[in-house]
């Protein structure tokens, strides 16, 4: 009897420790978020390295009257196909990403009342249950701010930690059910206008996990270029400006988020200008002419000519390319700035990474990504 215990002792012992190394394992891996853009799934399917990801982001579902509802009739399928990846990596979870810049006009009203929010809520399940996914991304552009002139009230702060306290409440009902626990996370802007319109020190403990936009720092809008999306402030950047990835995790810290659901989103696309300045190879100066987004695999191929200079901003750990017969500059991520960004996650002990989005990339920014955020 005694060799029994002994044995049994052994074994509980053991199972303890496996328990502690499994769940230290998983406090110690990285997310690595993919946005997937609906119709990449039609005609890029066979592009998707689901082994290299931790969770895909369908983008996106939309909102009418006060529900969340399929962007487009192919959705079904679409979802359906991407639920095949799991066969590749069985830990892949698929998340449905509601809203974004085109559809969040329909936040502000489908969660202003009690019932509104019962009904948006329920009908988040339901898709959920529908299409048999593991959880629910809301990227509302933006709570109490009009973003691309949407809808917006004073309401909305309040509101939607509201909605969120009931989504998370509603998934973990369902979750008990099928044993099974479903995601909730959000998109956030890199900015602190975004933090004053939302509760982030309340809304943290609803959610999963958090992923900050943290590009487009410039673009079209502004009559002048800089880095889109930099990890730190460069060292020439004007004093209206002093944005950067670190800054932005900075704030969502200050504003109450814990490191270790950040989730720092990552460039697969530049943003440029044309005819611009002929000073610091471009690099924030006056742009007169046409601005453009392009994806990385494109911007590849200007590299390939001899007619664009690669440039480092080492302050910013930022890449830039400079075309000066047409004042063509470009800001973009690429392998080098991404091993930076990923030692910045495991420096300050964050979440993970996101990007926009997948197929803007041939490969080499999401292989560059998986590699660096599994070393040691």
């Amino acid at each position: 009897m005694k060799i029994v215990k002994n044995i049994l002792v052994i074994l509980s012992v053991g199972m303890i420790l496996t328990t502690c190394q499994l769940q230290a394992q998983e406090q110690n891996s990285k997310k690595i978020v993919g946005y997937i853009i609906a119709g990449n799934v039609d005609d890029k399917f066979d592009e998707i390295s689901a082994e290299k990801l931790t969770h895909i982001n369908y983008a996106f579902a939309n909102i009418k009257d006060r529900k969340i509802i399929e962007g487009n009739p192919q959705d079904v399928e679409r979802l359906k196909k991407l639920k095949t990846l799991k066969k590749d990596n069985p830990e892949l979870k698929i998340l449905i990403s509601v809203g974004g810049w085109t559809w969040s006009g329909g936040f502000s009203e489908a969660v202003a009342t009690k019932n509104d929010r019962e009904q948006f809520a329920n009908s988040g399940i339901s898709f959920l249950q529908k299409h048999k996914i593991d959880g629910i991304d809301l990227d509302w552009e933006y709570p109490g701010q009009p973003g691309a002139g949407n809808i917006h009230s004073p309401n909305d702060k309040e509101n939607f930690t509201a909605i969120l306290k009931l989504f998370r409440k509603k998934l973990d009902s369902v979750g008990e059910i099928n044993n099974r626990n479903y995601l909730l996370t959000i998109a956030t802007a890199a900015n602190e206008e975004y933090l004053k319109h939302v509760e982030l020190n309340k809304i943290h403990s609803y959610l999963d996990f958090i992923n900050i936009m943290s590009y487009d720092y410039q673009g079209g809008w502004n009559d002048s270029t800089s880095h889109h999306t930099n990890l730190y402030v460069s060292e020439t950047d004007p004093d209206d400006y002093k944005q950067s990835t670190k800054t932005a995790v900075k704030e969502h810290l200050e504003a109450g988020a814990p490191s270790e659901k950040l989730v720092i989103g990552i460039a697969f696309y530049g943003r440029g200008w044309h005819e611009t300045e002929n000073q610091n190879s471009g690099l924030h100066q006056k742009a007169f002419g046409n601005s453009f987004s392009i994806n990385y695999r494109e911007l590849k191929d200007s590299l390939k000519t001899s007619n664009y200079r690669r440039l480092w901003d080492d302050t910013a750990k930022a890449p830039y390319l400079w075309r000066e017969d047409t004042g063509t500059f470009i800001t973009y991520d690429d392998p080098e700035s991404i091993k930076e960004k990923a030692q910045f996650i495991k420096n300050n002990e964050l979440g993970g990474a996101m990007f926009w989005q997948y197929h803007g990339d041939d490969g080499e920014l999401l292989e560059s990504l998986y590699i660096e955020l599994k070393k040691q």
